[in-house]
């Protein structure tokens, strides 16, 4: 999974992935609550961006979340303990080879990781696991595909297919949020539901121009600016004007709207 992660792990990416969590909170996680002594998995928590909402929602239920990458669990727990949380526990672990007993947890939380992996289902499906029966999967993903501002940019809609397409090379997928259903009922999970998540910004709303538009969505394309222009499928120019025309959709006449996906399925 860390091959994959075409963001790379540097401080500017965990202050973007911070910055996403706060801005998108409300509306990725209002619904997101484990009743008290529930056992939950987070599964590929990173940097803890997400686990800190995580936690702060169901505060008498035991989270234990595991990353691959020891450098961003290591940032994981510095969050954790800067916020006063007591109910989260790291560990580095594969989620293709997690070192727990099977039918162990009562829910498990899977937020922006299908779509760095080459076999989602795959990955579902060893999840799957270590979920007891009548136990749910919450799995959120945004997709790249559902972008649109205004003023209109071809050269920003080939900015952000640069980073489409370098997903894509390292295996993954970043349209994933529209394929969530039918990957949770390939892994066999019952009553899915999915709901979308839309993000509108304009200026009216101005901690969403900065958090969003601008530090969240617009610093995701712009950092992927070596690797696109170095791999040959852009020019510098046009990637550049990319840019700055993603940051004009974030001026006083500009709009910013995109769509993330929310599914649960029960095993």
């Amino acid at each position: 999974m860390k091959k994959a992660y075409v963001h790379g792990y540097d401080h500017r990416e965990n202050i973007r992935l911070q910055d996403q969590a706060s801005t998108l909170e409300e509306l990725l996680h209002s619904d997101t609550k484990y009743p008290e002594g529930s056992h939950v998995l987070e599964a590929g928590c990173g940097v803890g961006a997400q686990t800190i909402t995580l936690a702060k929602n169901s505060p008498n239920a035991l989270i234990t979340s595991v990353d691959i990458s020891e450098a961003s669990l290591v940032e994981a727990r510095k969050k954790a303990a800067a916020a006063g949380l007591t109910n989260v526990y790291f560990e580095q672990a594969d989620i293709f080879n997690l070192p727990y007993v099977e039918n162990s947890f009562d829910h498990i939380f899977v937020c922006f990781v299908l779509e760095h992996l080459s076999q989602p289902v795959k990955a579902l499906n060893e999840l799957k696991n270590y979920l007891r029966e009548g136990g749910t999967i919450t799995v959120i993903e945004g997709d790249h595909g559902s972008v649109y501002f205004y003023p209109k940019s071809e050269a920003a809609y080939k900015a952000i297919q640069c980073l489409v397409e370098l997903q894509r090379q390292a295996g993954g997928n970043a349209m994933t949020g529209r394929e969530l259903y039918p990957l949770l009922l390939s892994a066999g999970f019952k009553s899915v539901s999915v709901s979308p998540r839309m993000v509108y910004v304009d200026s009216s709303k101005p901690e969403l121009v900065e958090g969003f538009t601008k530090k969240t969505f617009t610093a995701m394309i712009e950092g992927v600016r070596e690797q696109a222009i170095n791999s040959g499928i852009i020019e510098e120019n046009v990637f550049d004007q990319g840019i700055r025309d993603l940051y004009r959709a974030a001026e006083v006449d500009g709009v910013f709207c995109y769509t993330f996906f929310k599914a649960i399925g029960i095993k």
